[in-house]
């Protein structure tokens, strides 16, 4: 039996839908708001995964370009692995699921989102959140649920509720919020510079809208949902707790306080010895998982009684760092960012507008100009795996940095370039993503790119104790990440925020802790742009002479079409006899990037000859391409022809046409008359030789048969004919290649 709800959120009714479709799944729910509608479907395997030592959930968002009315690009004709933006849709479900189900809960979880429509208008990606809880709530999957999820924007001093793109394009901030009832389960956001108190602000604004979407799950779930799975997790063994006490001691406090590669073979030495000594009686996995219980629990509790981290640290306190820049010769820019043990290398790139990344999504963004790329190989931390494709986690670091990167960066107007950022994580212990974004603000600043200002993040941890009592701390590390409750990531410049992301493992947190943790990563922030302005105070004023330069000229925009010639002929000729980029808008920039200033000239003239038009009076030196009784036809521009007329070839009485010119000559002529609507050019040779002044000419009175006339004329094989005159010779780039019409 179908069942339907609709609740008003911000300017738009959502609409839950359920009972109608996926009759098989666990559970089903159809999410519309406006015209964009997803289906989401959660389903549980019957008994829990053998061996899993994790809750094994899985979160997919599955695109369909027919959502868009779009066909996919590509050989195929169908859609292939999962597009970047729908990567970060599933991770953002993950983030704020997987903390509300049960911690030792194995069996295997998989939700589904499937965008049906997208209008253009309503982002899909929060409909996909709602649907998600909606669908966990309604299942007889055990949930600390239900969660209402949306996006905030503010625009000229006003929050907006679920802003559209067009709103979104205004908006100095975009922030996605997720809560249940009594807390923020999950944030991510990305910003213009905007200061923690908007930030907080808009959280509490987001969260009290959040409330009316579960009062609807509710509702939903008394007309129709399943009774929830009775799951109760396994109780410690107080017999194999006692063992492994008695083989610890106080071992454990010895660790704290020791540099992370003296701690974690103390570690490695532990637990060979504890497993040595117990696994007669008790299984080796037991016995590792009651071991590192005791160590999560002896960490914890050092933080919060004694204010001391697992390194000695205090909670506010940074890892020492150090920057470098300008380490790799050949690149365009590189700087390499060390916090502690955590060490990134960034490079940059720059190309032409044609290096644009091509989209072929859902929204109606078609390319990109700006790209990050983070890669984490095993060795960063002292592994040995297998290296592949980036995954979820690399993707989803990559486009943080971005984000957190292009409210500083040169519109394309200004700096025409497209602009590539590959992070290489050398070493890892705890926020590679936000050293990235250090290292990634150094190699820009190295690679000459004039960005707005230096931006850098840091990551906050959390440990939570009995009766509110709580920690935050301060440029999170490894173990405290794995031990701790949340990872909150903020980046910024020293005037503001430029993006969030938060993850938790808790149920989730209150305003107190939020407003701590921005304070913390405020005055954190700050500490590390110092440290980054030591090394480079600003951009460096030239690019690098490895760089491309990019000239921008404008042409007619109904000129184009010459450009490019017929089937792109014409301009791939002049990049291949150039050696250079050339891109054409569709307002008449075109563009031009070469590393050889000559090249780019070059390229520049060949393309303002094509496109200017032939000036009545200009000066121009072209090729004799016929000759006849009456005259000769010169190309003066590609494409562009005009008549000589016998009696304009010289200034004197001209026998024959061929006593003077030749085909292949090159010789000077002058516009008389250009007909644009017909493509008739008149030329004269005779209005040259009388523009030049008389000590330019020689008195002598040429032969009749003009083979002494001062005029020096050039043949196709090189050689050089009579001696003429070149006086007033300027070469004119010219305009699109109309027919090049010619007169008679």
């Amino acid at each position: 039996m179908a069942h339907l709800l609709e609740t008003q959120v911000g300017e738009g009714t959502l609409v839950l839908k359920t009972g109608d479709v996926a009759v098989q799944a666990s559970s089903a729910v159809t999410v519309s708001y406006g015209d964009t509608v997803v289906l989401v479907t959660a389903c549980m395997s019957k008994e829990p995964r053998e061996g899993a030592t994790f809750l094994p959930l899985t979160v997919d968002y599955e695109e369909r370009l027919y959502a868009a009315g779009k066909i996919p690009g590509g050989f195929f004709r169908r859609e292939g692995r999962p597009t970047q933006q729908a990567i970060l849709s599933s991770r953002l479900v993950d983030r704020f699921l997987r903390p509300l189900f049960p911690k030792a809960f194995r069996h295997e979880i998989q939700v589904i989102s499937t965008v049906l429509s997208v209008d253009h208008e309503n982002p899909p990606d929060v409909l996909s959140a709602i649907g998600a809880s909606a669908a966990v709530t309604l299942s007889e999957i055990p949930f600390d649920g239900p969660v209402g999820a949306v996006r905030v924007g503010y625009v000229n001093g006003k929050f907006l509720l679920n802003p559209t793109y067009s709103q979104l394009q205004e908006s100095v901030l975009d922030l996605v919020v997720a809560g249940t009832k009594e807390t923020v389960v999950m944030i991510e956001a990305g910003g213009s510079e905007v200061s923690e108190a908007l930030v907080l602000e808009a959280i509490r604004f987001g969260q009290q809208a959040n409330q009316e979407i579960i009062r609807a799950q509710e509702d939903l779930r008394g007309r129709c949902g399943k009774p929830k799975l009775d799951f109760q997790p396994e109780q410690p063994d107080a017999e194999l707790e006692a063992a492994v006490g008695e083989v610890v001691g106080d071992r454990i406090d010895q660790l704290i306080g020791r540099h992370k590669l003296e701690r974690d073979e103390m570690v490695a030495q532990l637990r060979k010895d504890v497993v040595d000594r117990l696994s007669e009686r008790y299984p080796p996995q037991d016995v590792l998982s009651v071991l590192d219980t005791k160590v999560k629990a002896r960490i914890r509790s050092s933080i919060l009684e004694r204010g001391v981290r697992p390194d000695g640290r205090r909670a506010t306190d940074i890892r020492p760092i150090e920057c470098a820049v300008g380490l790799l010769p050949r690149t365009h820019g590189s700087g390499l960012f060390t916090r502690g043990l955590t060490q990134v290398l960034n490079i940059a790139t720059l190309g032409s507008v044609g290096d644009e990344q091509m989209l072929d999504g859902l929204t109606l963004e078609e390319s990109k100009r700006f790209m990050h790329h983070y890669n984490f190989p095993p060795f960063s931390t002292g592994e040995v795996k297998r290296i592949g494709t980036p995954g979820r986690r690399e993707i989803g670091h990559g486009a943080l940095v971005e984000r957190a990167l292009i409210p500083v960066l040169p519109p394309e107007g200004d700096f025409p370039y497209t602009i590539r950022l590959v992070s290489e994580v050398l070493s890892s212990n705890g926020s590679t993503s936000m050293a990235s974004v250090c290292s990634s603000t150094l190699s820009l600043m190295d690679a000459g790119i004039p960005i707005k200002a230096p931006v850098a993040g840091i990551a906050m941890g959390l440990v939570t104790g009995q009766d509110g009592q709580f920690a935050v701390l301060t440029d999170l590390e490894g173990m405290e990440d794995a031990y701790g409750d949340m990872d909150f990531k903020v980046a910024g410049t020293a005037k503001g925020i430029t993006a969030i992301q938060m993850d938790i493992k808790v149920k989730g947190l209150s305003y107190q802790i939020l407003e701590k943790a921005l304070e913390q990563a405020r005055v954190a922030r700050h500490t590390v742009l110092d440290k980054i302005r030591e090394t480079i105070a600003s951009s460096r004023p030239e690019l690098s002479k490895y760089a491309p330069r990019m000239v921008k000229i404008n042409i007619d925009p109904s000129k184009i079409g010459t450009l490019i010639g017929p089937g792109g002929k014409t301009i791939r000729s002049i990049i291949e006899q150039t050696k250079t980029t050339v891109d054409v808008e569709n307002d008449g920039t075109v563009l031009v990037g070469s590393t050889d200033p000559e090249a780019a000239q070059k390229a520049i003239a060949m393309i303002e000859s094509l496109t200017k038009e032939v000036e009545v009076g200009g000066v121009y030196t072209g090729k004799v391409t016929r000759i006849f009784p009456f005259g000769a036809l010169v190309e003066i521009l590609p494409g562009k022809e005009g008549l000589v007329h016998i009696s304009e070839l010289a200034d004197y009485r001209v026998p024959s046409v061929e006593d003077v010119v030749k085909v292949g000559d090159e010789i000077t002529v002058m516009v008389k008359e250009a007909d644009r609507q017909g493509g008739k050019i008149s030329l004269s040779r005779r209005a040259v030789f009388q523009g030049e002044s008389e000590r330019e000419r020689k008195p002598e009175r040429p032969s009749p048969s003009g083979r002494g006339h001062p005029l020096r004329r050039h043949s196709d094989d090189g050689s050089r004919g009579e001696r003429g005159g070149a006086g007033g010779r300027r070469s004119h780039p010219s305009g699109p290649n109309p027919a090049g019409h010619r007169s008679s």
